[in-house]
């Protein structure tokens, strides 16, 4: 062996293996660090956390409620107790049914399963709502599930009866 001193982190020896550290860059090592990399992480978070609040300040303030238009749905007469009539609140893409109970009221729901978007109809000898494709079922007086994969509510629609005409005047979307 030979007498003279080795530096820090050098061995004895040319193999290629040992001097891999050599071709590392301060630089590059200084730049992407994990300082760095948690810098960007909070970044993008505040960034996408920004973005979004202008749709949380919108969902506060409307506190469950939609924008809402008086629609006349259909002439009382013409909905007999026990049945249902099928409708369009609040656009006339989205459809709704208004369902006269046998108890005489009236209630009205988004047309749609809150599990997979199937059309909902009223089973006036059960008095229930039934999503026919996995057999949901939904209670006709508050729209909550009873049976099978729904899990949600359905939206209600708020209705008003003036001069034995049946108006859709708003729509509530609940949770829970």
């Amino acid at each position: 062996m030979s007498d003279k001193k080795l530096g820090r982190n050098q061995k004895d020896t040319n193999d290629d293996m040992i001097h891999l550290v050599d071709n590392l860059n301060r630089d590059d090592d200084v730049k992407y660090n994990r300082r760095a990399f948690l810098k960007s992480a909070v970044g993008a978070s505040v960034a996408l956390g920004v973005a979004t609040l202008p749709i949380s300040i919108k969902a506060m303030l409307n506190n469950g409620q939609e924008d809402s238009a008086k629609v006349e749905i259909a002439k009382l007469s013409d909905v007999k107790r026990g049945n249902a009539i099928n409708f369009n609140y609040p656009t006339a893409e989205e459809p709704a049914i208004l369902v006269h109970t046998k108890d005489g009221e009236l209630k009205a729901y988004n047309n749609k399963c809150t599990h997979l978007q199937c059309p909902v109809f009223y089973e006036s000898e059960q008095d229930v709502l039934l999503c026919p494709c996995h057999k949901g079922y939904f209670d006709v007086k508050s729209g909550h599930p009873i049976a099978g994969p729904p899990q949600r509510e359905l939206p209600l629609i708020e209705v008003k009866v003036i001069n034995d005409t049946v108006y859709a005047v708003g729509r509530k979307i609940r949770h829970g």
